[in-house]
């Protein structure tokens, strides 16, 4: 009376994804956040992908979930993080240019 034991595998790439994930939050406010939020959202991608042909074979579906959503709201908060940096780049840029004109007509 043997039992078969059935072993189910981690879904592909869920471990990955979930990482990359979180990375994409923690480094968010840098541009590495963007690229490590990319990546882990293509591989959750193709894991669900994976998941979805054979759903019996695999386990823990919502590591992989929860990697994609980790890894949008890294992409999103690493997007908000480069607009906000350039618009104030080129808020500095022309207050440079105005305390520029106030230097040259007080003689500094």
């Amino acid at each position: 009376m043997t039992d078969s034991i059935n072993l189910k595998q981690n879904a592909p790439n869920a471990i990955a994804a979930l990482v990359l994930g979180i990375l994409s939050i923690v480094t968010g406010c840098f541009f590495v956040g963007l690229i490590l939020g990319i990546i882990g959202l293509v591989l959750a991608s193709n894991g669900m992908k994976s998941y979805l042909l054979d759903p019996s074979a695999y386990k823990n579906e919502g590591m992989l979930r929860a990697g994609k959503i980790l890894s949008i709201i890294g992409i999103v908060l690493s997007s908000v993080h480069i607009v906000f940096a350039i618009i104030s780049a080129v808020a500095l840029g022309g207050s440079l240019f105005f305390f520029d004109s106030i230097f040259d007509l007080l003689d500094f």
